[in-house]
């Protein structure tokens, strides 16, 4: 990812809803290192923010509806998350949670891409987002997995003004040619039932290394460690409670 920090139109943070809160929290710390604080006030519901050092990199959450399943998110940081949700529903998505006010941290909504793919739009107040990108067990990539591209980047480009930069294999979407994820074709290799989605990668010193940590600690592995073009090396990991994530180790150009 070539962003550092939050930037208007790009990924700021990533959260787990996940059906065992506990269990994330121990998975995760060992895998990653991270270090969870839940808030303690009652109406904040369990929410539990994941540090490395002094930088909060990730929320885990409860699920708060019987029909949200175990996933990460992705959110996107807006100006305007009352104007954000309007270009949502204009460009052919749906709003299905929000706008609504996050105590005094921020503002945020939860909507769908024509697709279905969720995600989130994050209006900051005191809380911009992830302090930390790039670095080990830190948010590096978020990747859209469909089966309509062409749909999703209009819908994306008219929503965040990305800019894109594509290939025959792949896209890779940036703020002003600064990338920070891509968007991957569902092909034969998706299962069927899989619903379009945003999957977040987290940055490794070793994929080997953490994919084993996650098989020792109850996880399992989706896609098992690979090689890209410019050194890069990733793999697809599952938490023990069936949440999909990447884990990601950049190249020489990031």
């Amino acid at each position: 990812m070539k962003l550092d920090g939050p930037v208007t139109g790009g990924p700021c943070w990533t959260e787990l809803g996940t059906s065992d809160l506990e269990g994330a929290k121990r998975f995760y710390a060992e895998l990653f290192g991270w270090r969870p604080e839940t808030d303690p006030r009652q109406e904040a519901g369990g929410y539990t923010v994941a540090h490395m050092g002094d930088a909060a990199v990730a929320a885990l959450t409860p699920l708060y509806q019987e029909s949200q399943p175990v996933a990460w998110n992705v959110s996107f940081a807006v100006p305007d998350a009352d104007a954000a949700a309007r270009r949502v529903e204009e460009a052919g998505g749906t709003v299905i949670l929000g706008p609504m006010d996050v105590f005094d941290a921020g503002r945020f909504a939860v909507a769908l891409d024509p697709a279905g793919a969720a995600f989130q739009l994050w209006q900051a107040r005191t809380f911009p987002g992830a302090g930390l990108f790039n670095a080990p067990g830190s948010l590096g990539w978020v990747e859209l997995a469909t089966r309509d591209t062409e749909r999703a980047r209009d819908f994306y480009t008219t929503v965040f003004d990305w800019s894109v930069n594509a290939s025959e294999w792949y896209t890779q979407w940036g703020i002003d040619g600064a990338d920070f994820g891509g968007m991957a074709a569902m092909g034969d290799r998706f299962p069927p039932e899989l619903p379009a989605h945003w999957m977040p990668y987290f940055c490794v010193t070793d994929v080997d290394a953490t994919a084993a940590v996650a098989l020792r600690a109850g996880g399992g592995v989706v896609m098992e460690p690979s090689s890209m073009p410019g050194g890069r090396r990733l793999a697809v990991l599952r938490d023990p409670q069936g949440a999909v994530f990447g884990v990601y180790r950049p190249g020489e150009g990031g």
